[in-house]
Parts: structure tokens; sequence; C-alpha cells
């Protein structure tokens, strides 16, 4: 339930607060005041689109702030904390819910959620759980087969949703399928030549046989046998100056002279015993070092002008490689997964029959679901017919018959139904399309008689209404007044209304007030009772708001009003 909403600089209204709680608010005012602003503060709440036009001329932003009552725990609650925001306890396992939304002039819009930023979007999922808005442009919308569809749905309840939960469910599936297979026929041509070159790539692997980082090893070979003349010199001057098989001094022999003189001394100071370990230790290390290039100069030995051709050509075999994949690991890669691959592509034949079984069989479920779905709708739609038919009877359409048809259509995701909604007038009329022949105050009621044979079915915690008495008024208007307030009793009801018949219902009458200093034009909301609540609904009545016969005219509609809400 709507608490509380603020408005500021939204339209020309500067700043409002309006005071909803539970049963009938009415929101009445002259033309132009700003009434419709309410109800674009409530879309904004709710997540519509931001409009930069609707920021007040002069000022920067426009602001609406909500105070709902929601229940402590639930669903409502749960994506309020998704979104990072909380709910308020207030007792008696309800909470408070903030939610709030600006709008600049540059149409910059931020949303918060329980007193956190959050998207808009967040705000929109909170609204399916909130409320329900109708505008002339829903009646409009209930001229559409898919609005008419989603009447009935609502209507079923849990009857429709769970046959509409598994047709949707074989519908996608049977398309997953048929998708696949309209694939792989079109792409027939396509993996035959995937395969048969995906067999060269691996009867070239397989011959070839690379390695993990081989052309990086072969390239570093390459340049060693390159420059292997200049790499046997210095190994060479290297290794003779370590070792010499000749009597010139070497490396070696000069440790080994420095170390024993060394150690025919420590007996004097036995710091220089440290010092001849160190010469031991490098003496072996530099006969260690000559060894290992003997042992390079042997290796280069065994190289020559052959070794470096066939590296180069090893070479050029993996180069030719990376050039095909890319890169050796790409060429690795495939070398390790193609097998599975070209399995798969080989597998075709097979697989389209599969395929074609998995295709009728899913073919079969949708059939039976599409049925299922069909017969649940019809059933509802029988009950739907007669429950607004007799709501009809209390708007002042006393002979007037409502038939839900619901006839054979193309699959789509939403069944393979259309559901018409269809009206008789008067008797011996035949139904026709509500759609095609209803008039503006007709189509009114009918909208009205499907919401509170819904509600009945489909509890929606806020209704919000904008103008649904357009096109009528007299009796009529006083009937829907009447099936407004009975509407209220099991949900909140807020209604832009130009009628006083209309609002003579309510239980909170609230007036949206335009004043002028000459220069701009404001919009003030506030509440009406006694003497204020009189003279408007006399101006409603009359355009007079000090008329004694429309003040008259007024206490009897509050009279007639007020004794329908204590019955």
């Amino acid at each position: 339930m709507i608490e509380q909403i603020t408005l500021r600089d939204l339209g020309v209204i500067a700043r409002a607060t309006l005071p909803m709680g539970p049963g009938f608010t009415a929101i009445t005012g002259e033309t132009g005041a700003g009434k419709t602003m309410v109800v674009t503060g409530l879309g904004l709440l709710m997540g519509a689109r931001s409009d930069a036009g609707a920021v007040r001329a002069g000022a920067d932003q426009a602001a609406v702030e909500g105070v709902w009552i929601v229940p402590e725990t639930g669903s409502v609650a749960e994506r309020v904390a998704d979104a990072g925001g909380e709910v308020e306890p207030i007792g008696d396992g309800r909470a408070e819910l903030y939610l709030g939304r600006t709008v600049t002039g540059e149409g910059r819009s931020r949303a918060s959620v329980g007193g956190r930023a959050a998207p808009a979007g967040v705000l929109a999922d909170l609204a399916e759980q909130l409320v329900v808005v109708h505008g002339q442009s829903d009646q409009l919308r209930l001229r559409s087969a898919a609005a008419q569809r989603d009447a009935i749905d609502r209507f079923g309840g849990d009857e429709i949703a769970s046959p509409l939960a598994e047709y949707r469910a074989a519908y996608e599936r049977a398309r997953a399928i048929a998708a696949e297979l309209a694939d792989l026929t079109a792409r027939r041509e396509e993996r035959a030549r995937e395969a048969e070159q995906l067999r060269t790539d691996l009867a070239e692997l397989e011959q070839l046989d690379p390695q993990p980082g081989e052309d990086a090893d072969l390239a570093a070979r390459a340049e060693r046998l390159a420059h292997a003349e200049d790499l046997r010199v210095a190994a060479t001057q290297a290794h003779a100056a370590l070792s010499s098989d000749d009597d010139a001094p070497d490396v070696v022999s000069l440790l080994a002279d420095a170390r024993r003189a060394l150690e025919r001394a420590a007996g004097s100071d036995a710091a220089l015993q440290a010092h001849a370990a160190t010469l031991e230790d490098l003496g072996y290390r530099a006969a260690d070092l000559a060894t290992e290039l003997s042992g390079y100069l042997a290796d280069l030995d065994e190289s020559g002008p052959h070794e470096l051709a066939a590296v180069e050509e090893r070479r050029a075999a993996i180069g030719a490689l990376v050039r095909s994949h890319g890169t050796l690991d790409a060429a690795l890669a495939l070398r390790a997964d193609g097998a599975l691959r070209l399995a798969d592509l080989d597998d075709d034949g097979d697989r389209a029959l599969r395929l074609d079984d998995e295709s009728a069989q899913a073919q079969e479920r949708l059939d039976a679901a599409a049925s299922h779905l069909t017969d649940v709708r019809r059933r509802a739609a029988e009950r739907l017919s007669a429950a607004v038919t007799e709501e009809l009877r209390a708007l002042a359409l006393p002979d007037a018959r409502v038939v839900v048809a619901v006839e054979p259509a193309a699959p789509s995701a939403a069944g393979r139904d259309d559901v018409t909604i269809l009206l008789a007038p008067h008797p011996g009329a035949e139904p026709r399309p509500v759609a095609k022949t209803a008039s503006g105050g007709e189509l009114s009621r009918v909208m009205l008689a499907i919401e509170v044979v819904i509600a009945g079915a489909d509890a929606v915690p806020t209704f919000v209404f904008d103008e649904i008495d357009a096109g009528i008024g007299g009796a009529a208007a006083i009937e829907v007044g009447r099936r407004l307030a009975a509407l209220a009793r099991t949900s909140q009801v807020i209604v832009v209304t130009h009628l006083a018949q209309v609002a003579a219902f309510a239980n909170n009458h609230l007036s949206v007030v335009k004043s002028s200093d000459g220069s701009v034009t404001a919009s003030s909301v506030r509440a009406l009772d006694g003497e204020e609540r009189e003279a408007e609904m006399a101006r409603l009545l009359s355009g007079l708001p000090d008329s004694p016969a429309a003040l008259e005219h007024a206490r009897e509609l509050l009279t007639l009003g007020r004794s329908s809400l204590i019955g």
C-alpha cells in the first residue's frame, strides 16, 4: 500500500505531499492543475522511462519520493535487500519501504530503493508486485489481443500459470532443436570442407610431431650453428687459459701454486689456512669448467654444415605450421582436440537423424502442452465471461453480455491461442470484439469490471486509475464509483477523476490546486473534508463551487458515498 507520495518540481507541481493510506483515494482538480502529474510521478517510482520535459520550468531537477507499507518479509523485502536497500519494520509484520527518483533537466535519472542508490530496473521489478496502473492508454491497450490474453491468464492464476510455464519450456526446447537441425543442414557442405581440412592438418601434425617450444629451441640452435667457428675459437682460448696441455702457465696450475705457498706459511698464521681453502675450491671449479669446455668443444666438433641444414629444414617446416595456425601452441591445441572435433563433424549424418527424432518428440510434447493450455484457458474464459457480465450489471450495463473467446492461433511463446473479448451491449446483439465496437464509456466499464473480477483471483496491493471514467456520467458514473469502492475493500485504489459521482465514494479526497502570481503557475495538493470537499464536489458538478443547488447535490452524493462505505 502507498502511504505517501511527495512531488517536487514535477510538471506544474512545485511541491506537494499526497497522503494516501488504505481504501479509496480520489484525486480531483481543475483542468491543467496537474492531476496527471500524480500518475506521472507514480510512473517514475515504478521505473518508467524518465523525461526531461517533466521537470518544472526553471528547476534543475524533478524529484518523487514514495513511502510504501509492505510485508516485513517476502519477495518485496528480498528484492530490496538484493539491491542493497532495507525496509524499516513498523510492527505487526509490516515495514516501510522508501523509494525515490530524480530527473534532471538534461534527462539524467537516479533511483533509490530502501535508502540505497539502485538502477531504475529495480523499481520496475518492485512495481510488478506492488501496483497496477490503468489510464486512457490502457483502455487502448485492452483493444490488443496480447492484453486480452494477459487478462485471462491473470484471472486463471495458477491454473493457467503452470500449463503456460510447461508450454513455454516445450516451445523453447522445440525451437532450439529446430534451430540446431536447420544450422546443421544449412552448414553441411561447410562442415564437410572443415572435416577434410582437419584430416589434412591432423595428418601433417602427426607426421611432423612438433613439440612445445620447439620453434624457439630451433631458432637458438640455428644461431649457435651459424656461429660455430667463432664459438670454437672462444671456447678453445678459454680452455687453454684454464688448463693447458703444454708447459705454459694456466689458471689451474697457478691456483695450485698459490694454494701450496699459503699452506707452507699457514703454520705461522692460521688466517692463511682459510685463504688456502678458498684457493683449493677455486682450483676445483676451474678444473670443472675446463672439463665442461672440453665437452662443449667436442659437441661443436661433431656439429657441422649438415646439422645446420637439418635444423633450417626443420625450422622451415615448423614455420609453415605456425603460419597455417597462427602460433605453435594453436597447432598443438588442434592436435590435442582435433580428433574430437573430427568425430563430431563425421557424426553429422547420424546426428541429423537423432535431431529428427528429438524434433518429432519435442513437437509431440509441444502439441500436448498447447492443447492443455488451450483447455484450461477455455475453462477460465467461461468463468471470466460470466463474472464480467455479472459485474457489468452493477456498472449500469444491465443488458450487456461479455464473451471471452479462445480461438486457434499461430504458435508463439504465449501459446497457440487468440483471446478475444466480445461485447453484446444489449439483448439480441451479436457479441463483437470490444476492440472494435465498444464506446469509450463501455470500454472503461469493461476494463473496470475485468479488474474487479481479476482482483478476486489475483489480488494486487494497489490499483491506480487515471480518468477511467472517461466517456461516462450520470447513473453509470455512480455505479463506477460504487464498484471502485468495492474494489477498495481488498486493495488500495487511487483514482484521478473529473466526476463528482466517482469522487463521492472515496474515503480520502485530494485536490490538486492551481495558483498563479502572474508569471509562474504552480500546483499543490491538499486533503479535503467537510465544506471544502462539498465545494470541490459542487465545482465538479457545475463548475460553481458556491452554487446552492450544486452544493445540495454534492451533499446528496457524499451521503450516498458514505452509506456505500458503511455498507
